[in-house]
């Protein structure tokens, strides 16, 4: 999506700082970035690490929105019956009868 976005907007500055940061930081960005390989994800799996339920394992579906690049709606979803699905049951659960404020965001990873 990286990658999308700064061939959309080449003249973006803040983009590219970015990418400059990114490939200063992590050799494995910098192999990556050059290799100018292109794969939009729509759907999939994702692994998110919450921090009061832990792991969760979900899939996903992007659709966009309107005429407006880069805007979309993704949906996660656990199946049914899964270990995921019972974790986010119990952070539903959590989320109503807590009210603590703001909750680190989760990690996730494509697999």
């Amino acid at each position: 999506m990286l990658r999308t976005e700064a061939a959309r907007t080449p003249g973006d500055r803040a983009l590219t700082t970015l990418v400059g940061e990114l490939s200063v930081a992590s050799e494995a960005f910098r192999t990556l970035w050059a290799s100018h390989t292109v794969r939009e994800h729509r759907s999939g799996q994702k692994l998110v690490h919450h921090p009061i339920v832990g792991d969760l394992d979900l899939t996903f579906e992007s659709l966009d929105i309107g005429s407006r690049r880069g805007l979309a709606l993704v949906t996660y979803l656990a199946s049914p019956g899964s270990a995921s699905h019972d974790s986010l049951q119990l952070l539903a659960h959590w989320a109503v009868t807590n009210d603590t404020g703001p909750v680190r965001q989760p990690r996730t990873t494509e697999r």
